[in-house]
């Protein structure tokens, strides 16, 4: 994430938190150092933004109440479809993203439907079947090789006979990227495979490696993508890169 946009993100999270947040926790959430998050509050302070830091155990920073979004007047029901579909992509590329929408609706929500969407909210869980391996490639870096149309370089876990992992199938790709899928119960990145020299997807909780090469690829008839989902989605199955 550039500078300018961290920043952005960064006055977003605390427009919408309910109670402070420190350097650290901030760090954390960003992927970057304390010290740089204090350099971005600093930058933020001088150009107005009303940032302030709350000193003790509890505190952290705050940005005042006034400083918001205008109102979106969405209905109980409303804020919690939002919500509830922003959650849902926790495990997914977008997670950064969606956790940043999430507290922009959060912020502007009307009072009194604040406490009932909570509720709610606090009994649907999500299990997804299929959790990244523990060497998996950030969810974000995934997202941002879509967006940057670039040729990527995979490392990628073949799959055994019980259909789980298997390491001793590994393969190295420079792939196409094209764009992110979901299918069942996992996200797949999809792109022009150069080692089989077709589409494939790729579990992403089996991409242990990625690395963002300069080139772009060219342009690839959509219509290809659009035939295999086709197919896949015909089979019922995921697809499995050979």
């Amino acid at each position: 994430m550039k500078r300018a946009e961290r920043q952005y993100a960064l006055v977003d999270l605390l427009r919408g938190a309910r109670r402070p947040w420190s350097a650290a926790r901030l760090a954390r959430e960003f992927g970057v150092s304390a010290r740089t998050i204090e350099r971005d509050i600093g930058s933020l302070q001088v150009a107005g933004v009303p940032i302030y830091a709350d000193h003790g155990a509890a505190g952290g920073y705050s940005i005042l109440r006034e400083y918001s979004l205008p109102p979106l007047n969405l209905s109980a029901a409303e804020s919690l479809a939002v919500l509830a579909g922003l959650a849902l992509l926790e495990s997914s590329p977008y997670q950064g993203a969606a956790r940043r929408a999430g507290g922009k609706i959060a912020a502007v929500m009307d009072e009194a439907h604040r406490a009932p969407v909570q509720e709610l909210l606090g009994t649907m869980h999500v299990i997804d079947a299929a959790p990244p391996t523990g060497g998996a490639v950030p969810l974000g870096i995934l997202s941002d090789a879509i967006a940057a149309r670039r040729v990527v370089r995979l490392t990628y876990l073949g799959e055994s006979a019980d259909g789980g992992p298997d390491h001793s199938a590994t393969t190295v790709r420079e792939v196409e990227t094209m764009g992110l899928l979901r299918a069942a119960d996992t996200w797949l990145l999809s792109g022009w495979c150069r080692l089989r020299d077709a589409i494939r997807g790729f579990r992403i909780e089996r991409i242990t490696r990625l690395e963002i090469l300069d080139e772009v690829p060219p342009r690839r008839d959509p219509a290809l993508l659009e035939a295999d989902l086709a197919r896949w989605s015909a089979r019922r199955l995921l697809p499995r890169p050979e």
